[in-house]
């Protein structure tokens, strides 16, 4: 498992604890959700750790970051390379959604440029059922 030591992994039970809680989470969570989860079973993990290794996951595309409006970090193991996410501006719900169409999008505008696409990052908002009006 890794383990995030600047932008370095090493495997450690740490890592391996942090990769564990969050596959039992069925939503986006925040630092401070895994980091009690992590704490409540038992494992000696400090915070600062905990988001060391979310940030480096992220980095390796491993976990998906969405920001809710108060810019608070929510973060789940990336369940596809083409999902997105919509976030509701008004209560912060957040719903997968299909982006196959961005990543193709992605990978000819990176061809086109003469680049070798590597990712992409895609913040989608509007409003829920409950809030549209």
């Amino acid at each position: 498992m890794p383990q995030a030591r600047g932008t370095r992994f090493r495997s450690t039970r740490q890592a391996a604890a942090i990769l564990a809680v969050m596959s039992g989470m069925p939503a986006f969570c925040g630092a401070r959700d895994i980091y009690r989860a992590l704490r409540d079973g038992g494992q000696q993990v400090g915070l600062a750790t905990v988001y060391r290794h979310l940030r480096v996951l992220a980095e390796r595309g491993e976990v998906d970051t969405i920001h809710t409006a108060s810019g608070e970090g929510r973060y789940r193991l990336r369940a596809s390379s083409a999902t997105c996410h919509l976030t509701c501006r008004a209560c912060g719900q957040v719903v997968a959604v299909d982006g196959t169409e961005i990543l193709d999008w992605g990978k000819q505008v990176a061809a086109e440029a003469g680049y070798t696409f590597t990712g992409y990052t895609a913040a989608l908002s509007g409003r829920c059922p409950a809030h549209a009006g």
